[in-house]
């Protein structure tokens, strides 16, 4: 009896797991990009917002906002077959920061939402980002009825840096908020080769 040769099964690829972060002021949105993207039921951590907190939380701008995130939002995107990202959105309350240096460790590189209307809600996380050296994308979320501006004018509002990427997006939209993910691996690598040049040299 002759038996033909055996194929070789395909190994399946071990994928590559990459940890972002999805940070902004309140309100600004990351609930939602996490939501949108996420291939899995995404976990919140949001309450109700009550009348005790009405003291600290600034509902300026976002006054129809009902709840908040506590602790933390995660979500997980494949990219390719071997490059999957998880994603971590941070709280945007100043009482929750302390929450910020857990969830920042190990993390590739980080997202910051900004909207237009309250730009300066971002520049905590910015100068978050910047003194610990996590590479960062500012992504401008388009809000229904909100002035919009190129990305070198928000660049310049912000005080960025030249190489810091400034992209345009919606929140809501699984393919924008895709792009903007994308966005933060590639700057996050690209710094990562420049740190290694020195030392092949």
């Amino acid at each position: 009896m002759a038996f033909g040769r055996s194929s070789r099964s395909k190994r399946p690829v071990e994928p590559v797991t990459l940890k972002i972060l999805v940070a902004g002021g309140f309100g600004v949105g990351k609930t939602t990009l996490v939501g949108a993207v996420s291939e899995i039921r995404p976990l919140r951590t949001e309450e109700t917002l009550s009348e005790a907190g009405r003291p600290v939380d600034d509902l300026a701008g976002v006054e129809g906002k009902n709840t908040t995130t506590v602790a933390m939002d995660f979500g997980r995107i494949t990219l390719r077959e071997d490059l999957v990202l998880y994603l971590f959105g941070t709280p945007g309350q100043d009482r929750f920061w302390f929450l910020w240096d857990e969830l920042a460790q190990g993390a590739l590189g980080a997202v910051v939402l900004a909207d237009t209307r309250r730009l300066e809600d971002c520049f905590a996380a910015v100068d978050y980002f910047e003194r610990r050296r996590i590479p960062f994308t500012v992504a401008v979320n388009l809000f229904e009825g909100a002035e919009q501006f190129p990305a070198r004018t928000v660049r310049a509002a912000l005080d960025l840096d030249p190489e810091v990427p400034v992209l345009l997006c919606d929140a809501r939209d699984r393919s924008s908020a895709r792009d903007v993910l994308v966005a933060v691996v590639e700057h996050a690598l690209a710094r990562a080769d420049e740190l290694r040049e020195p030392a092949r040299a």
